[in-house]
């Protein structure tokens, strides 16, 4: 029998339930992870103002999930759309769509479904601040709704667009949890994220031509546009960007400088030590094809987690920190 055909067999024979949630790639919903970042990086800051941490985190996580759920009902329409393509990709075809898991119908409602509830999450958040953020926090996900459209119909066939799309779409997350807790989001923090995204995106383009070779034009069609020399420049390029604009939101944080008896040294600066490494590191093992996904070293390269791990802590424990230091 063929693969595909016994691929499709099987699918079809898996419960609607689990087939909508594999539609749904729950996977991806560490992405949402990134909505947390400004208010985390903003804790320092409103702890001055005395709010409550009940005033950070629960409007932050109802915000999280809302865009996580967002993300879900675009991956169905995406899915829907692309169904006819994917019937005849080796590994694409296996999805819930393509494969008859799940019909077209079921599918629309089910992204219906997600969008219904992704609302009421908008409508759960609570006040930030003492004034209401719902309509910033739903502005920007019906943003993020649009680009992500616009991108799964257009943009990610042109090259160099379709990585500004995507970077587009972790930009959006960040401010949108920057509205959820009324603050305003650093020029150099959006810059950073905006690099770093597109750093991971043609970080995943370089790896798929490092496995993938003459073929990566099957994996993504608008690898057909891409040259290796250029991708290896833009990685460079945009790992480059990325600590510059870092370096300079480190630089302006003035929270977490000591006390100028002491030296006034910003702590915070240290966390650039691990950043630096982890980054040039993902860039070395990219480009030897040892991984064709940023996002896998994380799990597979024990120095690259650890540099993301040291890096993660030292950010939390200085924030705490100085959270605690200004009465919070």
């Amino acid at each position: 029998m063929d693969e595909r055909v016994a691929s499709s067999t099987n699918t079809s024979e898996r419960p609607l339930v689990l087939s909508l949630l594999k539609l749904a790639r729950p996977h991806q919903w560490v992405k949402s992870a990134f909505v947390l970042i400004g208010p985390l990086y903003g804790l320092a800051d409103i702890a001055t103002t005395h709010r409550p941490l009940s005033e950070v985190v629960v409007p932050a996580g109802l915000t999280a999930a809302a865009f996580a759920l967002a993300s879900s009902s675009c991956y169905v329409v995406n899915d829907l759309f692309d169904a006819e393509a994917d019937r005849l990709h080796p590994r694409k075809c296996r999805r819930p769509i393509a494969s008859g898991a799940v019909s077209p119908g079921a599918a629309w409602v089910f992204a219906l479904g997600l969008l219904v509830a992704t609302a009421v999450l908008v409508l759960m958040i609570p006040p930030a601040g003492g004034q209401s953020v719902r309509g910033l926090v739903g502005l920007t996900i019906g943003l993020y709704i649009a680009n992500v459209t616009v991108y799964s119909i257009w943009i990610k066939h042109i090259m160099i667009a379709d990585v500004m799309g995507l970077s587009l779409g972790f930009v959006l997350r960040v401010m949108g949890g920057c509205a959820a807790v009324a603050i305003s989001p650093s020029t150099w923090l959006l810059n950073c994220i905006f690099f770093l995204a597109m750093f991971l995106a043609f970080g995943k383009r370089l790896g798929e031509r490092r496995t993938a070779g003459a073929g990566a034009s099957g994996v993504r069609a608008v690898q057909a546009a891409y040259t290796d020399d250029l991708l290896r420049m833009a990685v460079v390029v945009t790992a480059v960007a990325t600590l510059l604009t870092y370096a300079s939101y480190v630089q302006a944080s003035e929270a977490y400088y000591t006390d100028p008896e002491v030296g006034n040294f910003n702590l915070l600066w240290l966390t650039i030590l691990p950043a630096t490494f982890g980054l040039f590191r993902c860039i070395v093992l990219l480009e030897r094809g040892d991984y064709d996904d940023p996002t896998e070293l994380a799990i597979r390269d024990r120095a690259f987690a650890a540099s993301g791990l040291v890096f993660g802590v030292m950010t939390v424990l200085l924030i705490v920190f100085f959270r605690l230091g200004n009465g919070g």
